[in-house]
Parts: structure tokens; C-alpha cells; sequence
């Protein structure tokens, strides 16, 4: 999500913006009363962050998605910025913050390298489903944009 090739340029409020966001999220995913589900577009990796960035609740986010509950990173590979879309509305907001189509795909998969080597305790695989994973990511993420 870092590298050059996959991001798009951020300006310093934006990524301050997305390091809080990232932080906010992943403090929030602690606690065991939020829930957590992979295969939920409101409530998954992407599905939380958006609530952070919008302050839009899960129901929200896939109520303004007409309640079709494919992947995030689905929606990424079909998003066009001009189609008109609630969709849009949502990848615009995360674009405006710097994150790329690319960027959100890796966030639902757990997958960019640069993150997981910047993990604390060093590069480790992690699981797309499971929500101390999630913490562990976004809050690598996080820590990696602070020091670019």
C-alpha cells in the first residue's frame, strides 16, 4: 500500500487523515462488543474503515450500496469514478485520502508486503478473517505511513 506503484499521492492533512483513521479503527475493533465479519460489507476490513472515514454505520454503508453484498475488493475492480454509483461516493472518499483500488483490495486481503514487514515481530502471514489480524495490519499501516 506504501510503494509509489500501487499509491496514489497523498497530501500531508490526507494521510494524517488515514493514520488516524487506521488507529481509530483498529482501537475500535479491540473491543469485543464490535463486530466483526469478513464477509460483511459493513463490518469488514474495509467495512470498518469506511465507518471510521464516513461515520457511517455498517447498516449505512450497505444500505447505500443497495444492500449487494459482494467483496470490497469486487467492488474495487468494478468501481469507475463517473458511473453514478452510491459505490462511488464511498471509493472516492478513500481515493481522496490516498488509497488506491489496489490499495483497498490488499486491505481486505491482508496481503501488502511492505505491511506485513513493518508488523511487529517481523513479516508474518495473516488471516483476512480473523479481527486481531486486522488490528495487527491497520495498525502497521498506520505506522508505516508516519514514518514515509
Amino acid at each position: 500500500m506504501i510503494s509509489t506503484k500501487s499509491h496514489t499521492e497523498c497530501t500531508t492533512l490526507n494521510k494524517r487523515i488515514l493514520i488516524d483513521a487506521l488507529l481509530e479503527t483498529s482501537n475500535r475493533l479491540e473491543h469485543p462488543d464490535v463486530e466483526y465479519q469478513w464477509g460483511h460489507m459493513g463490518q469488514c476490513n474495509a467495512g470498518h474503515l469506511i465507518q471510521t472515514l464516513t461515520g457511517m454505520s455498517s447498516y449505512e454503508i450497505v444500505k447505500s450500496i443497495d444492500f449487494k453484498y459482494d467483496e470490497w475488493s469486487e467492488h474495487a475492480f468494478d468501481y469507475c469514478s463517473n458511473t453514478g454509483h452510491k459505490v462511488d461516493d464511498l471509493f472516492n472518499a478513500m481515493h481522496n485520502l490516498g488509497l488506491t483500488h489496489e490499495d483497498i483490495v490488499k486491505l481486505e486481503h491482508l496481503s501488502d508486503t511492505e505491511i506485513l514487514n513493518n508488523l511487529e515481530g517481523g513479516f508474518r502471514y495473516l488471516s483476512k478473517n480473523e479481527k486481531s489480524d486486522v488490528i495487527a495490519y491497520m495498525r502497521s499501516y498506520a505506522d508505516l505511513l508516519q514514518k514515509s
